[in-house]
């Protein structure tokens, strides 16, 4: 086998006998003696006028056998096997699920929310009557957070697992087989509720169980051992094993733990804004005005260290849109989101500030949940500064950088509305001044990216969750519950689609 690296132009798609006539040159050899030609990664390459994509290609000689990075799962008929609770049906959650599977365990999967379609209908309400269901939103629902975001599955590292367990089993639920190689590999709002419902179907086919509307308020315990959980209304499950993945934004489940004074652990997260610009000129930017019609929206990732702090885009959503986010009434978060074509006129990220414990003060008295109950502070601040509904206070970016109010706003995306207001006034200083200067990084390397076409809008602070979960680094289980498996965002051991799948397989893996 030879690895190979070819460029192509970015609008010419090779077929298998251009492929091999490349993969044969390489090796010296002549297109007949290739047995098989795998592309195993592509990515973009927007440095010159020519755009191209960087493939990087096994050559394989007649003869050689072709290594193959995943093989077809193999789920076992669990309806007599022994019983183990998950207590959320996001990545963490459905991916435990399909791991028990092929051990032999049955998962009972307990989520709060409604399933994938329903879900549909709530968030449409949430943006037509400011209506905030505070089970069934952006974050709560089968599928997680993740479904309504973008499916950006970035996380290329294998430091916490097998990432091509992860998307390979993404493709065999539906997803286009392009995750695969892509640098960047997103599958899109409009086709993960299908892929996820795909996942549940095979869990239920297979003797899982799947409970909705089955919010957990409490766990059931004897000694150091968990025996099974409480949903709202009174319903018990009862199982050996209890897998806790309920999200980064599932304050109830910490503030569970801190009253019963079970292990919990504060912990940074970051906070910030969504800031908004129009695709077309992200597009000019990345493309080096070169931008044509066939190529992909341009997206880009920035961070910078300012005073000892990390600012850096998060989440970035290329012809996107912007999404309220909010999981309870009172509050305001902001998220952004893409359909698979990526096709608006817009582009959205997150740009936000690292906040560390010793950064704030005053919540004190929270012990454990100091920064939770400052970071929702901030989206109550947020939640009044909008008019005390769900329209986004929102400044152009040079009058944030100004210190001055926008008397106008752009065009948003976001279907609630904006309306004009300080950003200065929601956020803290310590985080509006760190933005400012990153900023002014920002864009002395995308030159045009601080413009008063771009918007501010309050607030992004659903970054990460900010408690942990404390929980035994070997054995995975909490440190005094033996039996109980916090898991993923939530537990605060994750951070995305990915992540959050690979901590549920590795905590799945776990299971005695």
């Amino acid at each position: 086998m030879k690895e190979i690296e070819i460029t192509v132009p970015i609008n010419l798609e090779l077929s298998k006998k251009e492929l091999y006539a490349l993969v044969a040159r390489s090796m010296g050899i002549t297109p007949e003696s290739v047995g098989e030609a795998l592309i195993v990664r592509r990515s973009l390459d927007a440095r010159g006028k020519n755009v191209l994509y960087r493939l990087k290609v096994e050559g394989y000689k007649r003869g050689e056998e072709p290594v193959y990075r995943y093989k077809e799962p193999v789920y076992k008929n669990v309806r007599e096997g022994k019983s183990v609770i998950i207590v959320g049906a996001g990545p963490a959650g459905i991916f435990a699920a399909l791991k028990l599977l092929e051990r032999g365990y049955k998962p009972i999967i307990l989520e709060r929310g409604k399933d994938v379609h329903q879900r549909k209908s709530d968030i449409a309400r949430l943006s037509r009557e400011q209506f905030v269901d505070p089970d069934s939103n952006y974050c709560f629902g089968e599928g997680g957070a993740g479904t309504y975001s973008d499916g950006k599955l970035y996380t290329r590292s294998n430091k916490r697992g097998d990432i091509y367990e992860v998307l390979n089993q993404f493709v065999f639920f539906g997803a286009d087989k392009n995750i695969l190689i892509d640098a960047h590999p997103h599958i899109g709002t409009d086709r993960l509720p299908q892929i996820i419902e795909n996942m549940r179907l095979t869990i239920i086919e297979n003797g899982g169980e799947y409970h909705f509307n089955s919010r957990v308020v409490d766990l059931i315990t004897e000694g150091e051992v968990v025996k099974g959980v409480k949903c709202k209304g009174g319903k018990e499950y009862y199982a050996d094993n209890v897998i806790l993945a309920t999200g980064h934004s599932a304050r109830d489940i910490y503030r569970l733990f801190s009253e019963r004074g079970w292990k919990i652990e504060k912990k940074g997260f970051a906070l910030g804004v969504r800031i908004e610009h129009p695709q077309s000129l992200i597009n000019k930017i990345q493309y080096h005005g070169f931008y044509q019609p066939y190529m992909p929206a341009a997206e880009y990732s920035q961070v910078a260290q300012i005073e000892g702090r990390g600012v850096f885009s998060f989440c970035m959503c290329p012809g996107g849109i912007l999404v309220p986010a909010s999981t309870a009434s009172g509050e305001l978060v902001l998220n952004g989101m893409s359909n698979s074509a990526r096709n608006s006129k817009w582009a959205n990220a997150g740009v936000v500030v690292s906040v560390e414990p010793s950064d704030i003060s005053g919540y004190e008295k929270y012990g454990e949940l100091a920064l939770m109950e400052f970071q929702s502070d901030i989206e109550k601040e947020a939640f009044m500064y909008g008019g005390g509904n769900i329209k986004a206070p929102a400044q152009r970016m040079t009058d944030f950088l100004k210190g001055k109010d926008s008397s106008g706003l752009p065009q948003t995306s976001y279907h609630p509305g904006a309306v004009p207001a300080r950003i200065d006034g929601i956020l803290p200083g310590f985080i509006t001044s760190r933005l400012k200067q990153a900023l002014y990084i920002f864009d002395r390397r995308m030159k045009g990216y601080i413009t008063p076409d771009a918007l501010l809008l309050a607030v992004e602070s659903r970054t990460s969750s900010p408690v942990r979960i404390t929980r035994d680094p070997d054995q995975l289980c909490h440190v005094t519950f033996k039996n109980l498996y916090p898991c993923g965002e939530g537990a605060g051991y994750a951070g995305g689609i990915v992540s959050s799948a690979l901590d549920g397989i590795n905590v799945a893996n776990q299971i005695k």
